[in-house]
């Protein structure tokens, strides 16, 4: 029986083990915490399926059409299809596993519309859509355990990739976070879905889990970091004393407006006043910069003066009641509610921009395989799907279509590998390469406590790295990580007798791989001299396709720590390049894609981009 590994618990993960599974692979599934407490679990507001349930007109195309539109062209876009035109299987595929989507008073799914659409294309089960998806894959897989097909691995961190001397992934080495033993496990392919890097930057919505750490590990040992700099910063999020938490684009796609007051005391609907085309649902990455210039170019703010701006459902609830807009959203609104003290269904809720969202991740071929054979990357990992910027509820869709296929991939790829190697010789070489990296972690005895080195660093990182940015403060920002690398060999391991109990071991070892992702992000952005999409430079505000209509590839550097940047040029053979704006109408823009999609018929035909749809 052929083995596979899969690292990560969320949706991507667990769709791709339920999947392999079902085909008689035999996976081991590691996860740094327990699979329902994945990262997936967080997701709010839905997932993207053009079912066209409202009778509006959608259609896989079109769906293909806006995401490309939102990405800012640089998406390569047969994947991007083959993604809209599975998206419908899956969703239904999830309402007969038992997933609670909302429904209709006929009693069919129901869609609500998100930023950068025109369509009611959004299937959601209340504000907890990720929770239940991901509930329910697990519980298809519980059954692959008792079939002994899957066992988990629960939590472990990936410390290593084992590669072998031709070049190949051979398998993982990875620490049991329970007494901090050192394991390598061996399989014919391995799976990386681990997940975003958000906690890179400290203005973020993402759990303490997302640190990068298992991308990093991979750059690390040779594999390409694509689109580094393309870092997605949501626009509506609630301040927290201790991080940031998102509120749903789903409170805009039933209603919810923001707003704020100008300096004349004036309440300002500045998204429905710059955007009329969409209003409060333009894309995530035009969001987040008007709410940016609101503030700190207009001086807008809440009553009390803070620069703040408000998202508010108020007259929602006059309008349709509150049992309704709960029925809808009313996870979401608990939590802001909990963390506030303040009710949102009777006061405007405040919010402003965090990071929420990486687009980049480690480069993959169509076949969801990174550079290194035997290494594929699916979900949040990898780059694929979303361009210079993601719609919102494409996330959730590109985590479960990159697992949903990985069977006809893995199948062929097994089929074809070599098993030419030592496996007792390879994997103690890198067990002991992982201990003695422990070892030294263990024994470092500086000054430096390495919580607040962090928070030094992740705070020039969401400053200088996010929603803005300039060629000053991305050099400012480059030099700040170099320096906190060197700053890294004077830490303070506390407690360090104590070694199998210290849980800062397992913290400072993703510290360093998170500065040396940052790194990237900040190298990928400084070398991209123009404005696209999430990535907007003051100093280079206009797109340019001529130099940059391409793939940012970063390659880890041993010897410096820093990446070396080339680029790849774009598949967009099916939409050409187009200026993106925001204000025009529906029927024009939608009659342009239409057209577009008379022209890319024959070369649709020429693509078989269902051969891993079965």
């Amino acid at each position: 029986m052929k083995e596979i590994i899969v690292v990560g618990g969320g949706l991507a993960g667990l769709m791709a083990t339920l999947r392999l599974g079902e085909r008689g692979f035999k996976i081991k599934l590691f996860s740094i915490v327990p699979v329902k407490r994945s990262h997936s679990v967080c997701a709010q507001g839905g997932i993207n399926a053009a079912i066209n349930a409202k009778g509006e007109g959608d259609s896989p195309w079109l769906h293909f059409y806006e995401t490309i539109y939102g990405g800012d062209f640089l998406a390569n876009q047969v994947p991007v299809l083959g993604m809209a035109e599975l998206a419908p299987k899956i969703v239904y595929l999830f309402d007969r596993m038992g997933v609670p989507f909302n429904r209709t008073p006929e009693g069919t799914i129901d869609f609500r519309r998100f930023g950068g659409t025109l369509f009611h294309r959004t299937a959601f089960a209340g504000a907890t859509t990720g929770q239940q998806l991901l509930y329910a894959l697990d519980e298809q897989v519980r059954k692959l355990e008792v079939d002994q097909k899957v066992i988990k691995y629960e939590p472990y961190q990936l410390m290593r990739l084992i590669i072998s001397d031709d070049g190949v992934c051979r398998g993982v080495v990875v620490m049991n976070l329970y007494n901090g033993e050192v394991e390598a496990h061996i399989a014919d392919a391995v799976i990386l879905a681990t997940g975003g890097l958000g906690y890179i930057f400290k203005e973020n919505t993402n759990s303490i889990i997302n640190t990068g750490s298992a991308g990093s590990i991979a750059y690390q040992q040779g594999a390409y970091f694509a689109n580094p700099e393309f870092i997605q910063v949501h626009p509506t999020a609630m301040k927290g004393y201790d991080k940031n938490r998102l509120i749903s684009e789903s409170v805009r796609g039933e209603g919810g407006r923001v707003w704020a007051y100008d300096s004349n005391g004036r309440k300002v609907y500045f998204l429905e006043e710059w955007y009329p085309g969409y209003g409060n649902l333009v894309p995530r990455d035009i969001a987040s910069r008007a709410i940016f210039k609101a503030v700190h170019e207009l001086g807008y703010h809440t009553a009390e003066g803070e620069p703040m701006v408000y998202l508010d459902i108020t007259e929602l609830v006059k309008e349709k009641g509150k049992d309704y807009v709960k029925s809808k959203l009313g996870g979401v609104l608990e939590i802001y509610e909990k963390f506030t003290g303040v009710d949102p269904y009777t006061n405007p809720m405040k919010i402003f921009p965090a990071v929420h969202y990486s687009m980049g991740g480690l480069w993959v071929d169509y076949d969801q395989m990174t550079n290194i054979p035997g290494l594929f990357a699916i979900g949040e990992q990898d780059y694929q799907y979303h361009g210079a910027n993601r719609l919102g509820a494409n996330s959730l869709l590109s985590c479960l279509y990159a697992g949903y296929i990985m069977p006809n991939i893995i199948d062929n790829y097994v089929k074809q590998v070599s098993k030419d190697y030592d496996e007792q010789k390879l994997t103690k070489r890198y067990i002991d390469d992982v201990r003695d990296e422990l070892n030294k972690i263990r024994n470092l005895r500086g000054s430096t406590n390495p919580y607040k080195l962090a928070d030094e660093f992740r705070t020039v990182m969401s400053k200088y790295v996010t929603v803005i940015r300039s060629h000053e403060g991305l050099i400012y920002a480059y030099n700040f990580v170099k320096e906190a690398l060197n700053r890294y060999n004077d830490i303070n391991i506390y407690d360090s007798q104590n070694y199998y109990a210290n849980t800062t071991i397992s913290y400072v070892k993703q510290l360093k791989d998170m500065m040396i992702l940052a790194l990237a992000i900040i190298k990928g952005a400084l070398e991209r001299r123009e404005s696209r999409g999430a990535h907007y430079r003051t100093d280079y505000e206009k797109r340019d396709d001529n130099n940059y209509l391409k793939t940012t590839k970063a390659k880890f550097n041993p010897n410096t720590l820093e990446p070396e940047i080339s680029y790849e040029e774009v598949d967009t053979r099916l939409i050409p390049p187009q200026e993106r704006e925001y204000k025009s109408s529906h029927k024009e823009k939608i009659a342009k894609a239409l057209k577009l999609y008379e022209q890319a018929k024959p070369i649709i035909e020429k693509i078989n981009i269902y051969a891993n749809f079965v």
